[in-house]
């Protein structure tokens, strides 16, 4: 263990940048995640109870805490600490919104009004947020993006708080692990332990209307492939530390194996277009520069051989990181020996822990920011004025811009609706003009005359956002939105055709007789568009055929890309009604039911159909479906490298690189594990023969020991045959 001042010591930073420390422990204990204040007051989640040792013991304790850390004195460093809440049971994420806080508690999301800086009201907004999963696959980040919804990560909803106070839910895409962000335009940034970073073409909102579609062109993309890392000192207390490849030969991981926290930097005073991610089992965070091309965003590591920021301090664990009031980059060091949550723990890791006593201490934390040393860095407090908060809407900082929206909408300031308007018509930055828009938005005003405003806009970027936004005035609108949107867009228009596609889906949804014809003319005009494709698609629920046999008539191309995409989503619809009784196989093997959505839901999805970017379909599998005692094996041991499933070959990045193992794993026994995978075997239209007993995973235990190293296809296939 080192004091703070010791670790700061113990960091290299990109040359040109300095590390200042901000808060650390008594003030700051375990923490994950955090949020300004417009006072510029940080507001911190601590999840006290997360591994207090290898087995997770008293994880189930209310320990965790939300407080408020505050600089009285002006020095740029956290002295006063207040407790908000308190006797919280592993708290993971908030979100300042509506003069209240969200307050993520697994299972349930809770929302408190703020009164004094104490907590009032306390009001249920979804009892499920969490359900299910452990610690490592449950939603978090509560994003409050620039469309007024508020996204998560491992997550597929989304919420909104109206200016009634009501709470709203809509489903969404799936996005990443652990954190997420969003860029200047509002798309989604988020990555999961193995990978850099993904993110979205797209606005947030669109896109995910069709439950039929497993993937929506544009939205989960790889934005940066590269995984290598380099860290300074060697690591061995990683989680599979003894497998050839995850270290290199001085001891040091090779590639990422706890990415999180990804931020979009958007602060203003680092150059470029920068996302940052953190690695805490490598002790690192890794720079990458974003270049865009339309709407396509592309990326690549900032240096070769070199971090942006490394440490040689084993228990330096950035968790998070976030933009800042001053334009810095601020640090959620979680500060301890033990990252790795139990359920996947592996014995070569306990080893580690115990050899290097990384048990103790606990209780310790720290907050760092990161900023150029030649850069100007102005600390911004929001204001009261209502002019002044449209002035900040145009602010270098997008930090300062997204507060100042908030600010507006929070505080009901329909004052400023003419300064608002003003803007979408005058001669101002496109970033100004979109946050006016969504302002306006966000305080219930948006009419037709703002989003022609919009449309009128020189920058196809801001075109593009009043194209989203008139999604939300709803299908009472639909004829005269579309008859607006074709006046203003040509069929040709290649750049804004997923957009104004994207936003005729929404439209169908709530009125589908006028929106779907116009939607369907909009996909034939672009047949060979995957993009277009899929966003019309995500509109057409529920009439997939009929489309095909129009598509089939006018396109007399089968292989044309919308053919094929609609046809697949058609197949995958048969296949659903030919996937049995889901509700008898729970009540068969409850436990299995159980530990399927802790163990397994959050990688291979609900309906067993995978979760791009992440895992492969268990249903239709012949992993599933096949040999037994090849499926045990697999599951205790773990699988590493490509996979083929259903004729297709499944690798990284476009799946995590390895599924771990749970044969170590105390807390499940073999008679639950049994009824899982009995229950995988037989779920979403898999039909094997044979149940999996207690004896069979016995069995494969007793010839396989102690192993710890995962299998690979290749060995599994000599070991027990492809059949």
């Amino acid at each position: 263990m080192l004091s703070p001042e010791a670790s700061l010591k113990a960091m290299e930073v990109e040359k040109g940048f300095e590390v200042e420390l901000v808060a650390s422990e008594p003030l700051v204990v375990a923490p994950v995640a955090m949020a300004f204040d417009g006072q510029g007051r940080m507001w911190v989640v601590e999840m006290t109870g997360y591994m207090p040792d290898t087995l997770g013991s008293g994880e189930e304790l209310p320990v965790g805490k939300i407080v408020i850390l505050e600089d009285k004195n002006g020095n740029g460093k956290a002295d006063k600490r207040t407790i908000f809440l308190d006797s919280l049971i592993m708290p993971r994420a908030i979100c300042l919104i509506g003069g209240g806080i969200l307050v993520a508690e697994p299972p349930n999301l809770w929302y408190y009004e703020i009164v004094d800086d104490r907590p009032q009201n306390k009001q249920l907004v979804d009892s499920a947020y969490a359900d299910g999963g452990n610690v490592e696959h449950q939603p978090n980040g509560l994003l409050r993006g620039l469309d007024n919804w508020i996204y998560s990560a491992k997550y597929d909803w989304r919420y909104r708080r109206f200016q009634d106070g009501t709470w709203a839910k809509e489903k969404t895409h799936f996005r990443g692990q652990w954190g997420i962000s969003q860029d200047d335009w509002g798309r989604l940034y988020y990555n999961d332990n193995s990978s850099n970073l993904w993110g979205d073409y797209f606005p947030p909102g669109l896109g995910a209307g069709n439950a039929n579609q497993r993937k929506v062109a544009g939205y989960g993309v790889t934005i940066v492939a590269d995984k290598r890392v380099y860290p300074i000192h060697p690591t061995p207390g990683v989680n599979r530390g003894y497998m050839e490849g995850v270290l290199d030969s001085t001891g040091r991981l090779v590639n990422f194996t706890a990415a999180c926290g990804p931020l979009v930097y958007r602060g203003g005073v680092i150059k470029g277009l920068n996302a940052f991610v953190a690695e805490p089992s490598a002790n690192l965070i890794k720079r990458n520069v974003l270049d865009t091309a339309g709407y396509r965003t592309t990326g690549k590591q900032a240096y070769q051989g070199r971090e942006f920021l490394a440490s040689s301090d084993e228990r330096f664990r950035p968790v998070n990181l976030f933009d800042g009031p001053d334009g810095s980059l601020y640090v959620i060091d979680m500060y301890r020996g033990i990252i790795q949550h139990s359920t996947y723990l592996t014995p070569y890791l306990k080893d580690e822990i115990e050899a290097r006593g990384l048990t103790r201490p606990l209780g310790m934390g720290r907050i760092y920011r990161v900023f150029p040393k030649s850069a100007a860095r102005d600390r911004v407090t929001i204001p009261e004025r209502t002019d002044s908060l449209i002035a900040l809407l145009g602010h270098p900082n997008g930090w300062v811009r997204d507060q100042a929206q908030h600010a507006l909408i929070d505080r009901r300031q329909k004052d400023a609706l003419t300064g608002l308007r003003s803007v979408l018509i005058g001669k101002h930055s496109p970033l100004q003009v979109i946050h006016a828009l969504w302002t306006i938005e966000g305080l219930g005003e948006l009419t037709v005359a703002d989003i022609r405003a919009a449309l009128n806009h020189d920058r196809w970027e801001v075109r593009s956002q009043a194209l989203v936004a008139l999604t939300s005035l709803g299908g009472n609108a639909a004829g005269q939105l579309i008859a607006l949107m074709e006046a203003h867009l040509a069929p040709t228009d290649t750049l804004l055709a997923p957009y104004a596609t994207l936003a005729l889906a929404s439209l169908a949804s709530a009125d589908r007789a006028t929106a779907a014809p116009v939607l369907e003319r909009w996909a034939l005009d672009h047949p060979d568009n995957p993009y277009v494709a899929d966003a019309a698609i995500s509109g057409l629920a529920g009439y997939e055929e009929q489309f095909l046999r129009k598509a089939a008539i006018q396109l007399q191309d089968t292989s044309a890309v919308l053919y094929r995409r609609i046809s697949s989503v058609i197949d995958q619809i048969r296949g659903k009604a030919a996937g049995g009784n889901q509700a008898s196989l729970a009540r068969k093997y409850p436990e299995g039911m159980t530990l399927f959505r802790t163990a397994c839901q959050p990688c291979h999805g609900e309906n067993g159909e995978g979760v791009a970017s992440v895992a492969p379909p268990l249903a239709g599998s012949e992993w599933v479906q096949g040999n037994k005692e090849r499926l045990v094996a697999l599951v205790l041991y773990g699988l590493t490298g490509p996979v083929d499933v259903a004729g297709r070959t499944y690798k990284a990045p476009d799946v995590s690189g390895e599924m771990p193992g749970i044969a170590h794993n105390t807390a499940i026994g073999d008679e639950d594990l049994a009824e899982l995978l009995s229950y995988i075997r037989n779920a979403w239209g898999n039909n094997a023969d044979d149940e999996v007993l207690p004896e069979d995973l016995g069995k494969v235990r007793s010839e396989f020991g102690d192993r710890t190293k995962p299998f690979t296809q290749q060995e599994l296939f000599v070991l027990f045959g492809k059949d």
